[in-house]
């Protein structure tokens, strides 16, 4: 098969956010590559060497040959057109097809003919084909199957992972013909050390990929529920998951907060589709509702500790520390720590919001929420430890005390950053989810 793709094939790469400017490095060792995206200053800062992701760091990207540009015409020259756009939801949980559909009407208008077009983004299965398909035809005039051919390798980037990255994982790969596939998957396979997993049809790898986050999204929901029963009970959940891990086969999954663009957002994926065919999906529903009621129960319980400890709750300061969805991550996008500052300023609490990597307009213009950084550095009521940054895990004890007013003791660790053995010697009021 060595033949189906060669060394001078031009591969253009469509969106260039956390997955695919990753995706985009990794063929341009080997390719001439084509990065657009609709985004000019996100295509200036590319220019200039600056990762915006975090993803690959500046040097790969000074490095690379990549011809990063804004104008959709230079698609053109690509034999492989990768689509890597966001696949988001609506504020009523509904696919929000806007992102993968303008980006089919910029592909078609500029689609070589004998290309392939790859998409990446999250999907429902059957969408692919339905929806894109059709776009692609319409805008540029030609056939599918006859002019060009269409095929869907899911993403697997995890924004900040440094050991699953782009070219170390197993890929799925399908085509809309067996010719499609192998051609898709030699070109896959010449840049990944793990090879791929041929799926027999389009809608199998879509289904595929929506599936691996929903799985998720319910172990954790099943953790996190188990998190506010245990709280009622009055005993560390952690402790409870600790003690049933000396099970062989009992599955590592904790409590926390389900954000990001994957996990909290693709099983509405499913469930419309689901929905769609008459079926309502009522176990990957109900764990939506309770991952996304997480941030609600956090500052609830936050608000019943400072009147338990005689605390005036109006007026009351509380120290965030992390806003990004994930540790050690710039991603700020379905930030559920959004959720815990709304819900205490609701009550009346002054929040103060600290994180090393977060982008203050950027929280302004997607949340509405304006951010206080404490920059008089005022001791606060309580603590909120919402995201494991490395910042954060290095910082002691006595320091965090150090942040609360006198006689102030109360600190909520979110993702069990603080040793509880150690709280207990300086008499701090340790809640862990």
């Amino acid at each position: 098969m060595d033949n189906l793709v060669k060394d001078e094939h031009i591969i253009g790469v469509v969106g260039l956010g956390y997955v695919g400017l990753p995706l985009a490095i990794s063929f341009a060792k080997k390719y001439k590559v084509i990065g657009f995206d609709i985004n000019e200053s996100k295509i200036q800062k590319y220019k200039n060497g600056k990762d915006v992701t975090g993803e690959v760091g500046d040097a790969e990207i000074l490095n690379s040959t990549i011809h990063f540009t804004g104008d959709e015409r230079a698609i053109n020259e690509a034999d492989f057109i990768i689509i890597a756009v966001p696949t988001p939801i609506d504020k009523h949980n509904k696919p929000n097809l806007e992102p993968v559909e303008k980006s089919s009407e910029i592909v078609g208008r500029n689609l070589k003919k004998g290309a392939i077009v790859i998409y990446e983004s999250t999907v429902y299965p059957g969408l692919t084909e339905e929806i894109c398909m059709p776009i692609l035809e319409k805008n540029s005039g030609m056939k599918c199957g006859k002019d060009f051919k269409i095929a869907y390798s899911p993403e697997r980037i995890n924004p900040g992972d440094k050991v699953h990255r782009f070219e170390t994982i197993t890929k799925i790969v399908s085509g809309m013909d067996k010719e499609t596939l192998e051609k898709v998957a030699t070109l896959y396979e010449s840049v990944l050390k793990n090879g791929v997993y041929r799926a027999s049809s389009i809608k199998v790898a879509e289904a595929a990929k929506v599936i691996e986050n929903s799985q998720r999204d319910i172990n954790i929901a099943f953790v996190n529920e188990l998190a506010v029963i245990f709280n009622k009970i009055g005993i560390d959940t952690n402790e409870v998951l600790d003690a049933a891990g000396s099970k062989w086969n009992f599955l590592n999954f904790r409590p926390g907060l389900v954000g990001g663009h994957c996990i909290g957002v693709d099983p509405f994926y499913l469930t419309y589709k689901s929905e769609e065919m008459g079926h309502l999906s009522e176990l990957i529903l109900a764990s939506r509702r309770v991952n996304d009621g997480m941030g609600k129960f956090i500052a609830d319980n936050l608000v019943k500790e400072l009147i338990k400890e005689g605390r005036v709750v109006k007026n009351a300061k509380v120290l965030i520390l992390g806003v990004t969805f994930k540790e050690n991550v710039p991603d700020l996008r379905n930030s559920k720590v959004m959720d815990i500052i709304k819900e205490l300023q609701e009550f009346g609490i002054k929040v103060y919001e600290k994180d090393p990597y977060m982008n203050i307009e950027e929280i302004k213009r997607e949340y509405g929420i304006d951010i206080d950084t404490n920059p008089n550095n005022e001791k606060v009521d309580a603590i909120i430890l919402a995201v494991a940054h490395d910042e954060y895990k290095a910082i002691s004890i006595q320091e965090y005390k150090k942040m609360l007013k006198e006689n102030c003791d109360l600190i909520f660790d979110i993702k069990q950053i603080v040793d509880k053995e150690e709280a207990k010697k300086e008499n701090i009021n340790l809640w862990r989810l």
